[in-house]
């Protein structure tokens, strides 16, 4: 057998599930599908190389080119490979995001089960500086630890951290991970038997990632009925300060969703559209998504969007990128109580929409108002990306 060859086989295998998926409907669900597994073998052969916990560092766990589990427009999500017997020297400075969390997470999402959270907590639980820097310990329990030490459990196996958008023209923050007993120190360069093992891990991962994201949906939405949103609720495997509203939708070329919703006093508040592979719709070029501070409110405290194929005029209105059916998901993040106040759907006409929009006049934006906003979704974008 050859070095790549476990790889080439999973990437062999990956493709039938994706042709094969039981959802897809036409050319451009299947294109969707293969441009997914494209970006997962990319992140696949990557992570796989940054798999090793004697020296760890923090990679980009799923984003615009390599999307996962139902990626959300306004994080960048990291992580690091970690093992419970060591500890590890976290540091950065705090950049002007709404949101900074981290959370410990046992084991891996798989085709059968949703890891499990040792530790989640945000930037609350941590002192920051004056100057924005900060640092936190990571390892062993032990019987007389220092402060901002944080006890690794059993089976401890990632660190993952969240920087969360609101308007999407704040700064972005530096991190960095160091295990104590070897900084300093360079790894062993990777022989040929190592680098087997990698392609053998990378082939693993590959199936496991597609697997697991086919099914993440039948576990958490699609037994809901269509076009409905749940009660706001605590994120299964998530955040222990993030709840979620979530759902799933089919409409027809002639039907809209029009979606009611307080505009929450949580710092942070976002509603997105995602396909039936658990990614995000393009949310660069297209507006398939809004929080909060980019959605118009209205006078009543309420923000009202409308879900459609169709441009119905309105500065609320959420893409479906040409898509018949699909994910929805609100999230709430780094609140402090329960939430209670979730968002109401009702399925409309959609040359009935503006009957639903009690401040219509309002909401409307023309072609070139619309156009302004798309491009200041892509130029706030290209700045986050850049860092």
């Amino acid at each position: 057998m050859t070095v790549t060859e476990p790889f080439t086989h999973a990437i062999a295998e990956a493709e039938k599930l994706v042709a094969s998926a039981d959802f897809v409907r036409s050319d451009a669900d299947l294109a969707e599908g293969y441009d997914y597994l494209a970006a997962s073998i990319a992140a696949c052969l990557r992570l796989s190389g940054a798999h090793g916990t004697s020296h760890p560092y923090f990679v980009s766990s799923t984003g615009p080119y390599a999307k996962m589990g139902l990626d959300n427009p306004d994080t960048l999500y990291y992580h690091a490979n970690i093992e419970p017997t060591a500890e590890y020297l976290v540091s950065g400075v705090r950049g002007s995001t709404v949101d900074l969390s981290f959370q410990v997470l046992k084991g891996d999402y798989t085709a059968s089960e949703v890891p499990g959270g040792e530790d989640a907590f945000d930037d609350r639980r941590i002192p920051i500086a004056d100057d924005g820097s900060f640092a936190i310990r990571f390892g062993p329990a032990k019987a007389d630890p220092e402060p901002n030490y944080f006890a690794l459990g059993d089976g401890a196996s990632m660190l993952a951290v969240r920087e969360v958008y609101s308007d999407w023209t704040e700064r972005k923050g530096s991190i960095r991970i160091e295990r104590v007993d070897t900084i300093g120190t360079a790894p062993v360069e990777p022989d040929t038997e190592r680098l087997r093992k990698r392609y053998v891990a990378a082939a693993k991962m590959l199936l496991t990632r597609v697997h697991t994201w086919f099914n993440f949906p039948k576990w958490f939405y699609l037994d809901l009925p269509v076009n409905t949103l749940t009660a706001p609720r605590l994120t299964p495997g998530g955040l222990s300060t993030q709840y979620s509203s979530v759902g799933h939708f089919e409409l027809a070329d002639d039907q809209a969703l029009v979606i009611t919703v307080p505009a929450s006093d949580a710092p942070y508040q976002g509603f997105q559209l995602g396909s039936r592979w658990y990614i995000s719709l393009d949310y660069v070029n297209h507006q398939t998504s809004l929080n909060h501070a980019q959605a118009q409110v209205d006078s009543d405290g309420m923000i009202r969007m409308v879900v459609s194929k169709r441009d119905p005029g309105i500065a609320n209105w959420i893409e479906t990128t040409g898509r018949t059916n699909g994910i929805m998901q609100f999230r709430w993040q780094r609140v402090d109580k329960p939430v209670t106040e979730g968002p109401t759907i009702t399925v409309v006409p959609f040359d009935e929409v503006s009957q639903h929009l009690p401040e219509y006049e309002t909401n409307k934006i023309d072609a070139a108002g619309w156009r302004d906003r798309i491009a200041a979704r892509q130029r706030a974008f290209a700045d986050r990306m850049l860092g």
